[in-house]
Formats: structure tokens, sequence, C-alpha cells
């Protein structure tokens, strides 16, 4: 991957319900095309997963839709862009909602409401940042393909910008990060659909 370009991949969805499938086995199969890592691929999978839900889940901005056969039903759409950046991969979505991702704390058994605590446990970096062309904002997630070193910290890690306004970024504390069981839970229930 030390191309002049960094590879780079754009998909526009509907927010239909079968949308976050689609949008997993895109990024599945690309990532794979890239070479990268199935590890490293499976964990794309979960956080596009997250991201593409939330996408189709907040699409539509708090409007009453119109019944699907009207003239004035509108076709939302929802964008996910893939990218290798500085050893890494970047998972993003753009949506049509303004309002920020919001890092909650769930119970265990809980049946929602955990997206975005995944999606930063499982990532290097992730973060928001509104749109300027286009009404909402988009969430992005980076997720390392290599391993962090002995003496390299995550916060070294996830203290590098790529571009993006630094209040954007999100980090969960250490003494937050989610308990592995829980997240085997996630990845079991995820391979189920």
């Amino acid at each position: 991957m030390h191309d002049e370009q960094s590879p780079r991949s754009r998909l526009v969805l509907a927010d239909t319900p079968n949308a976050v499938a689609l949008a997993r086995l895109h990024a599945a199969d690309v990532l794979a095309g890239w070479g990268v890592a199935a590890e490293v691929v499976e964990t794309a999978r979960l956080l596009v997963s997250e991201l593409a839900t939330n996408a189709v889940r907040h699409s539509e901005d708090g409007e009453e839709p119109a019944p699907p056969y009207s003239s004035q039903s509108d076709v939302r759409t929802f964008e996910l862009a893939l990218e290798a950046v500085s050893g890494a991969i970047r998972l993003s979505v753009w949506d049509r909602d303004v309002r920020p991702p919001v890092l909650k704390e769930v119970g265990v058994d809980a049946t929602g409401g955990r997206g975005i605590f995944i999606v930063a446990a499982l990532s290097r970096a992730w973060g928001y940042y509104p749109t300027r062309s286009a009404t909402g904002k988009v969430v992005w997630a980076e997720i390392a393909l290599a391993s962090t070193g002995p003496g390299e910290s995550r916060d070294a890690m996830t203290s590098s910008s790529l571009g993006q306004p630094a209040t954007g970024g999100c980090r969960v504390p250490e003494d937050a990060r989610a308990e592995p069981n829980l997240i085997g839970r996630v990845l079991v229930g995820i391979r189920e659909l």
C-alpha cells in the first residue's frame, strides 16, 4: 500500500434496511482486495455496521417521511468512504443528521445504544465533523493496520491528526474500554445477521 495515491473507495447507499449489510459486504470486499489482514477486515465490518446503522436510523432529520409511492417521496442516502491513511484504514460515513454522535454508557442487558461505544473501543481514533457542502455530518473511525508495538502507547497513536479538526476527535478513557465479553457477544450477533 505504498502507492503514490492512497487507495480510496466510496459507495452511496439508500437508507433502507438492507443498506447496512450491503455496506459491510462492500467494506470486506474492498479491504480484502487491498490486501488488508483478515482481522482488520473483521473489525472494519463491525465498525461499518455500527456507523451505517446510525446513518440509517438518524437519516430522517426528525422529518415525517412521505409514503413510499408518493410523488413527494425522497430516497434518502448516506455515503460510506474507505481510505488507507498513515498505517490505518479510515472508515467514514456521511449522513444527513446534523446532531453529533453521542458516546453513551449502557447496561450489559441493553438492546441498543452502544454503537458509538463499540466504535470508540475498537478504533485507534474516531470523531466527526459537520459537512460544508451538504446538510449533515461525517463520522469517521480508524483501524490500525499493525498492532501497537512495545514502547508505543495508544495515546500516541490517537494524537495523530489526519487533516480533520482537532475538536472532532473523541477517545474513550482507558478505564472505560469495553469488556472483551461484551465485544464478543456483539460480534456473534453481527455474524448471525
